[in-house]
């Protein structure tokens, strides 16, 4: 088990080492010139070449992506260029909000959407299984931007349930330390904030969960029904086994494995950031942050931005494949 950690470690570091090539050269595509941007339209030539010999990007593209790597190995993203605070510190300051709206929407497809494929799958073609499949469908294809605008009109603009955005309210008396709210109101045992961050925290989850749910619901049912056609489940059942311990004990463990996937890769996807809805929802967290990058040229917050999020997502999938081991002690490792 160790070594094949190890050996998927090692199989990390070109991956990243594509994703920054990748990045660097489709940024270079970008029009427009950062110099300009910065400087405004009035700049002289001769404040736009010094500010380019400042930023390095007079030199040749090879150099300019060495210099990048080598930053990187040092672990050092570089700073802003408009607002000059470091990379690192940005993503330490936004990365807690996107990883709570990240935790609250797969609780919510998982919660919801595991339950869903389930009951689809056992009652197959019957009324559960058509109304779980075609709200699976109709998830999949709303786009998210327009559930986002609809659920701030109906529960936050009409019936004033849930606040419309941010994180938290004006005049909450909360002190955050780790930057995770959650978890920084439970510990302070502050539970008038945490109720507010919480109340703050549903329309965003429910969202950018709908995506993940829908498909979690729909790759669940595929799994179920094609283990419930395995020659064990009918012996289990021919031995006079309740039902619920047939789809509990036999068959849901035997189909997890494709629904831990695809839960860890819609993970992954989640902690990237989703933009539009940390857009509609007003939520500072990585995906609005590269948006605002890429909005303003700045190079060096969308290249760390970018190469940040690759490597979450790297190792959440390194974290699902060992979970296979957990789960089917038939997998081994070599």
């Amino acid at each position: 088990m160790l070594r094949y950690i190890a050996r998927r470690l090692l199989d990390i570091l070109p991956v990243l080492l594509g994703i920054s090539l990748l990045v660097f050269l489709f940024l270079q595509l970008i029009p427009g010139n950062p110099a300009v941007v910065l400087l405004g339209p009035r700049a002289t030539p001769e404040q736009i070449a010094n500010l380019q010999e400042q930023l390095g990007l007079n030199r040749p593209l090879p150099l300019q992506y060495l210099s990048f790597l080598g930053k990187l190995i040092r672990f050092d993203l570089g700073r802003s260029i408009i607002s000059g605070i470091p990379i690192t510190q940005e993503i330490s300051t936004r990365w807690p909000a996107t990883f709570e709206l990240s935790v609250a929407a797969m609780l919510v497809a998982i919660v919801l959407g595991v339950p869903a494929g389930i009951l689809a799958a056992v009652k197959k073609n019957g009324w559960l299984d058509n109304i779980a499949m075609s709200a699976s469908l109709l998830g999949v294809s709303m786009p998210v931007y327009w559930l986002g605008l609809l659920l701030v009109y109906l529960f936050a603009v009409n019936l004033r349930w849930l606040p419309p955005s941010g994180r938290l309210g004006v005049g909450v008396d909360f002190q955050p330390l780790t930057g995770f709210y959650v978890l920084d109101a439970l510990l302070q045992f502050n539970f008038p904030a945490l109720t507010d961050i919480l109340a703050h925290l549903i329309l965003p989850a429910l969202t950018v969960g709908t995506i993940p749910l829908a498909i979690i619901a729909r790759i669940t049912r595929s799994a179920m029904l094609e283990v419930l056609s395995q020659d064990y489940i009918r012996t289990a059942r021919a031995k006079g086994l309740l039902e619920r311990w047939v789809i509990s004990k036999h068959a849901l463990k035997n189909a997890l494995l494709p629904v831990v996937t695809i839960i860890g890769l819609q993970f992954g996807t989640l902690l990237g950031g989703a933009i539009l809805t940390e857009t509609i929802f007003s939520w500072p967290g990585i995906g609005s942050w590269i948006y605002e990058g890429i909005l303003a040229r700045d190079y060096p917050v969308v290249q760390g931005g970018v190469v940040f999020v690759a490597l979450v997502f790297v190792l959440i999938n390194l974290l699902v494949d060992i979970s296979y081991a957990f789960l089917d002690p038939r997998i081994q490792y070599k």
